[in-house]
């Protein structure tokens, strides 16, 4: 049983598609936001353009429980792989193009 599941509490089933079960590499993230959602654009940066990989759009109380989710796994990764190097940021602007 998972952890934060209650006894007797219905178990959420969840279809996937199987192009969504190979995933979307991504090497360059951006955050937008405003009141009321987080929009997270994952990108695949491969000069001499970068494509959108993936939109996720999120209400700020989901955002912050992912960041905690994130923070929590990065630290059992770390323990049990050694510490995580902080890569360089990439420079300039990013734009889009239609």
């Amino acid at each position: 049983m998972e952890q934060n599941q209650q006894p007797n509490q219905p178990q959420l089933q969840i279809k996937v598609r199987d192009e969504e079960l190979k995933g979307a590499y991504s090497n360059l993230m951006q955050i937008l936001h405003t009141k009321e959602e987080f929009v997270l654009d994952f990108f695949l940066n491969a000069p001499p353009q970068g494509i959108l990989a993936s939109r996720v759009i999120v209400s700020p109380g989901h955002a912050k429980r992912i960041v905690a989710a994130l923070a929590e796994n990065i630290k059992k990764y770390e323990e049990k792989f050694g510490k995580i190097e902080g890569g360089e940021a990439p420079e300039g602007k990013i734009g889009f193009i239609k």
